[in-house]
């Protein structure tokens, strides 16, 4: 039985009226950009020298220490190996030299580093490239946020960056027109990494009641939809961080999904009313911006 679930693709007028929707909310300040790894799969083939989705980070960490291959294809599995058999700082130190690197910016962080001061921003990938372009506008003031493991931290969920990456207090985010929220952790500018078994463990077992959300994104997802760029959701992990994010949000949400989705992400998107664009996201992004320029 396939574990794939065809979805019809929308017809020219539904993309429209899906782009002329996203545009107002960003007009608004209402839609939050989340952003996944597959975002990377928008450069030309061949130029992306870090990781695209998951797989392939699990096959770059295996290169390095090789998994039992039972669990050579789990990368929460691999890392927590790693960590075991290794200590955790030979886990850092290797995701360290996997994105600390010079990574072109892709169409989708130069689209989303140039909107009108987004409340919120959510970047799930382990990569500084956002980082970077906002930084680079000295006219946006922003900081960020990102999610920590608890043998990286004091007992702290999270951990608040200024521009310039020094630690700041969490006070300072609501200074913030613009928050940068990396659940997961990044590569700069501290080489914090939610990635192992023992480190989800740790923060899915709050997240339900949602103690590992920092009070910056909960005061800012009010009301808002989210629009899922470069996103899968084909793995629980992936699915609750998702929906822990946003709850408590608005009602209406958009994913930007080509090809086929598995059942479970398909029902997924339907629980939560996420409208899939079944299109090219260069294509969506194209729409988007003729929209805002009406």
């Amino acid at each position: 039985m396939s574990d794939t679930a065809a979805v019809p693709a929308l017809d020219d007028d539904a993309l429209e009226s899906a782009a002329r929707a996203i545009a107002a909310g960003l007009k608004a300040r209402t839609v939050v950009p989340y952003l996944g790894p597959g975002v990377f799969a928008t450069l030309p083939e061949g130029s992306c020298p870090i990781p695209r989705s998951s797989a392939e980070l699990v096959q770059r960490l295996n290169a390095k220490v090789a998994a039992p291959g039972r669990i050579r294809s789990s990368l929460t599995a691999v890392a927590q190996y790693i960590e075991t058999r290794r200590h955790r700082k030979t886990l850092e130190t290797i995701l360290t030299g996997v994105f600390r690197t010079e990574v072109p910016a892709t169409p989708v962080h130069r689209w989303v580093a140039a909107l009108p001061a987004p409340p919120l921003i959510v970047d799930v990938w382990y990569d500084d490239v956002l980082e970077k372009l906002l930084a680079a506008d000295p006219a946006r003031l922003w900081g960020q946020v990102q999610g920590l493991s608890h043998p990286q931290s004091t007992g702290e969920w999270v951990r608040y960056y200024a521009p310039d990456g020094s630690e700041t207090a969490a006070a300072a985010a609501d200074a913030w027109p613009t928050v940068l929220y990396k659940p997961s952790g990044s590569v700069s500018p501290a080489g914090n990494y939610l990635i192992s078994d023992s480190d989800f463990v740790e923060v899915l077992t709050e997240i339900d009641i949602q103690t590992p959300i920092p009070a910056a994104v909960v005061d800012r997802r009010g009301g808002r939809s989210f629009l899922y760029l470069g996103c899968r959701f084909d793995a629980e992990i992936q699915r609750t961080f998702a929906r822990q994010i946003a709850k408590r949000s608005a009602d209406t949400h958009w994913a930007v999904i080509e090809g086929e989705l598995s059942k479970n992400e398909a029902r997924f998107l339907d629980q939560y009313g996420i409208r899939r664009i079944d299109a090219p996201l260069p294509d969506v992004l194209a729409r988007i911006d003729a929209a805002m320029a009406q």
